[in-house]
Order: C-alpha cells, then structure tokens, then sequence
C-alpha cells in the first residue's frame, strides 16, 4: 500500500493542475490513455506505484538521480516524484533506495567529461566534405519527398523499396546513412512522419529555398536544440564524452547515445573524440561558427553548361532555387560537387503539365547557360510544348463524368485500346471517350502513360497540375491522447470530498490488509488514535483487529477523522 498521506498530497496537488499540464505529466510518466481512472486518487496511486516509479527513474538523467537521492528534487515535482517542496514521495524514496542498492554508481556524480580535443586542419576539410555530402543528401531527400514521400512500414521503418531505390540511386550510401538524415530532418521541422510516409512541412520548403550554409545551421542548430535534456547545457550541450553515462538507469540509452553521435559525426559537429571549430561555437552558445566553415565549402554556383547531347552541367554546387526549377525540367543523374542533368521529351513535357511554357523555359536556360541553348534542346523543348495538350482531359457539365478529347483520332483510337491504361475504363462517347475516374486521377495516369495530355478546369481552360503532396503545416497539433482521461478526471472532482477521500484510504487500507492508524473523534470531542490491522468496510463502518488489545473493533466511518499507514514501531507483528 503506498502511503496515504502522499497518495492523498499527490492527489490534491493533481487536481490543482491545468489540462495541459497533466497530459504533459502522463506523457512524461508513459500513462496509458486508456488507463482505467476514474479520480485523482486512482491517478495518484498509480503513479506511485512501483513499476511507474521505476519507469520514471530509469527516464532521469544522472544528476536528477543524484539529487533524488540526496532528498530534495525540486524540477522533478511537475513529474509527480516529489512534493512541491522538493522532497520525495515514500513510495519514491523507497524505489530509490532500492535501484541504488542494485545499481549505486548510477547515483554516484560524474567526473566533468574533457572538451573534446580542435580538430586538425586535414581533418577539419575532411568533415567539411562530409558536411556537403550529407546536405546535399538531405536536400535531394526532402525536394524527392515534395512529390514522392519515403514511404515506411507499419512499424515505422523506411520501406525496403524506398531504402533500396535511395541507395542505388546514389543519394544516401548506406541505410544507416538515410536512417539519420531523416531523424535529422525530423528534429529539424522539414520532414515529419504522416500516414506511413515522410512528409514534407512548410518550413521544410522554405528550407530548400536557402543557400547551403543557412540550410547546414537550420539543422545543425535544432540537432543542439532537440538533444535529450540530460546532455544539454546552459546554452549548448555536453562533451560527447559525458553523454553516455549520463542516463545510467535506462537500458536504451547506450544505444540512443550512439545513433545521436553518429548524427552529429554525419552533420560535422563532431570527428571521433575532436570537434571542429564551428562546431565548438554551438556545444559552448547554441550558435555554429558558420564562418569557419564557409571556407571550407564547396562555392554555390549560378551558371550551367548546356550540353548538345542534351545533357546540363553544373561545374559546382548549383544554388539550390536555380537547382530545384531545373530539376523540374530535367532528370538529375549525378550527385557530386559537378551535377549532371538530362532532359528529355518526358521531363520536359511534365514541366510544361507543371505550368513551365516554352517561353518560360528558353529564357531560364538562356538566364544561367554559359554556353546558350544548343540545336537539339531547342528543338525538343519546341516540341514537348507542341504536343503539350494533344489530349485533353476534362469534365462533361451534362453527365459529369472524366472526358477525354484530342483533335487526334488516331491518337484517340491508340488510348482507348491501350492496355497501359485499362485502369481508368475509357469508353467511347460523341466523338471522345468517357469514365467515372476522377480527371485528377485520369490526367495522372495518362502522364504516368506518356501521353501529351492537359488538364482542363470547368471554363475549359488549361490548368496545370502539381503531383506535389500537401504541405503539413510547420508546428504538429499538440498530441491530444490523454484528452479523454483528463475529461474523466475532471468531472469526478465535483463529487470529491473529505468524506471520499477518507472512504478512499479506507478501501485502500482494506485491500492491502494495511496497519494503519485511525485517528477516531470521541463523543466528549476529544480524538483518540487506534492502530488496527484493517479487515471490512462496509454499511458505513470500518472494522479491523486493534492489535495492542487483541479485539476485533467496529468503527462508524463518520466518526474517523484521518486514517494513516502506521509506523513500523506501532504495527505488533510487522
């Protein structure tokens, strides 16, 4: 039985916090949403249960463990571990005392961990390569997932498809290497996990948008930022060398140390045991030293080399707003410092879908090539932007289904017997063909065909559309899961009254076959205090054997004005 006093405090002090502040609490404590509450009382007692005790140290960094310890944790009561005065809880002190019996160097300080050693010039140009690499991975990864999110398993994995594709197509090298770009990109804000894909945010697009020094400190300084609180520092964070002991109750931790050092190694904070100079600036002030490392990166460029064989080269890192509209015209093939892009009748042919003409197009190539528009790219975009609407999809006002047009017929005859797009049922109607298929998805699967194809709007004009998934908005709604608890909660308060909570720690008493001490008002208003071992409740009556007379007594419930687990010295026998 916990001690009733505290389960009563824990209680009181529950029903005085905000909504917020308690689905902050059962977050942090790992409560159930369907934990089976129906008062603050329960809620108390179930947070000083042992389990959850246990679960919540193993969750406390080392000097928090050290403090408990020591008898006062002031920053650990909005976790329900001691009382407002900082002072732990029995139920508390008594998990405690028994994890530092099993594991005492857990509760024991750390000596200061040694700054990491600078880094060497050799070395520091080799991070500042690996910084580019693992940016210019994490830019492709978040400009491919605008269209195409990384999808995942149900169990929240990266797909074996999608993990294969990223690593054949050279833009990650290893698995490991996609696994910590995206848990980058995660704290960052740019991806977050939605439906079983990673899904770009608006931020994450505003992202792409900058030079690649502000895009390497965006998410070197929310790596800082988001770091477990037991490794952060007033303004930056610890020495890695101090991160792997600093949670010595929880078993995970080894490993969850592990993969934030190998992140921080992949983002060139750190290399090994030393650390780069602008790395340095962000562990001491939570701010990089960019400067130190624009030296060492590679120059963004602005002007391309185009290519009769219809290919574009980029002889550097091609500033990424100039980047991300070529590619929208051109297949990217190689990912190095010197990028090669190809165009072709298909990628350019989508970009003329996505809203490009071929005005559009010629004087943005003419814009960054250094050497104009070659013949044959010329004449394809010509071409693509020709064809561009050939077949025409739309909507027929009278029957209101997908109707698809061309002033080809021959065109026309080839789509209706092409298996490539038996999907979408076409039929022939007036002159045209027709299906129930949405035009979105008609349009679509007529792109995806490599047809020449249109999307009409309801006046009949074109109207271009994007692939493009939608945006998720910047900051993810506030996690809601324990709504429904606190609501159940909430409404039991009203009913709650000293009386209750008396009938409470009676019950409690009872179940545990608790010795406790009653405190019972006697008619002349005097109290008298009674140690029994509780038995019965029931019909408004408390019973229990009083020990130090050896008789069963009976107690009217309204008669007792406090109940107490007794001290070990007044329970006979224990």
């Amino acid at each position: 039985m916990n001690d009733t006093t505290d389960s009563r405090a824990l209680a009181t002090w529950l029903s005085g916090r905000d909504d917020a502040a308690l689905e902050e609490l059962f977050r942090l404590r790992s409560v159930a949403p369907s934990a089976p509450w129906h008062d603050f009382f329960d809620v108390a007692e179930g947070l000083l249960d042992p389990a959850s005790i246990d679960r919540a140290l193993a969750a406390l960094p080392r000097a928090e463990l050290v403090s408990l310890a020591a008898g006062g944790a002031p920053d650990l009561t909005s976790r329900a571990l001691t009382r407002p005065d900082g002072t732990p809880y029995v139920s508390v002190a008594a998990r405690v005392a028994e994890a530092r019996s099993a594991h005492p160097d857990a509760f024991e300080p750390d000596a200061p961990a040694p700054d990491p050693r600078p880094a060497s010039e050799r070395d520091a140009a080799a991070a500042a390569e690996r910084i580019f690499r693992s940016l210019t991975a994490l830019t492709d990864i978040v400009a491919a997932s605008l269209d195409a999110p990384v999808s995942t398993t149900a169990a929240g994995t990266v797909s074996a498809a999608d993990r294969r594709a990223l690593v054949e197509n050279h833009v990650v090298d290893d698995g490991d290497a996609l696994d910590d770009l995206l848990a980058l990109g995660a704290e960052s804000g740019l991806l977050r996990p939605t439906d079983r894909e990673w899904r770009v945010t608006e931020h994450g697009e505003r992202w792409l948008s900058l030079p690649a020094l502000e895009r390497w400190d965006a998410v070197a300084r929310a790596f800082a930022a988001n770091l477990p609180r037991g490794v952060r520092a007033a303004h930056g964070y610890l020495p890695y060398a101090a991160w792997e002991s600093t949670y010595p109750l929880d078993p995970t931790w080894p490993s969850r140390a592990a993969a934030l050092g190998r992140r921080a190694q992949r983002w060139g904070l750190r290399i090994g045991d030393d650390e780069p100079t602008w790395a340095t600036a962000l562990r001491l002030d939570g701010a990089p030293d960019t400067a130190a490392l624009a030296s060492l990166l590679p120059a963004e460029i602005d002007r391309i080399y185009l290519q009769a064989d219809l290919t574009a080269i980029a002889p550097g890192p091609l500033r990424s707003d100039l980047d991300l509209r070529l590619r929208g015209m051109a297949a990217r093939e190689s990912r190095a410092q010197a990028s090669t892009y190809r165009f072709t009748e298909e990628t350019v042919g989508a970009a003329v879908a996505g809203g490009e003409t071929e005005d559009s197009i010629r004087g943005f190539l003419e814009d960054i090539s250094l050497t104009g528009i070659p013949q044959p790219l010329a004449y394809l975009v010509e071409r693509a932007a020709a064809r561009h609407g050939l077949v025409r999809v739309g909507v027929d006002e009278t029957t209101g289904r997908t109707r698809v047009d061309s002033e080809d017929d021959t065109l026309l005859r080839a789509l209706a017997v092409d298996q490539s797009v038996r999907s979408i049922g076409l039929v022939e109607a007036s002159g045209g063909l027709e299906t129930r298929v949405p035009r979105d998805a008609v349009y679509w699967t007529l792109t995806d065909a490599r047809y020449p194809v249109v999307a009409l709007d309801p006046d009949g004009r074109p109207e271009p559309l994007r692939r493009r998934r939608a945006l998720l908005p910047d900051a993810a709604a506030e996690p809601t899961a324990h709504a429904g608890l606190v609501i159940v909660l909430r409404a039991s308060a009203d009913t709650e009254s000293d009386a209750a909570w008396l009938e409470r720690e009676l019950e409690q008493a009872v179940r545990s076959r608790a010795v406790v001490t009653v405190d019972v008002r006697l008619p002349d208003g005097s109290t008298r205090a009674l140690t029994m071992e509780a038995s019965g409740l029931g019909g408004g009556r408390f019973r229990g054997l009083d020990r130090a007379a050896d008789v069963e007594r009976t107690l009217p419930v309204s008669s007792i004005a406090a109940v107490r687990l007794a001290p070990i010295a007044e329970a006979p026998g224990r």
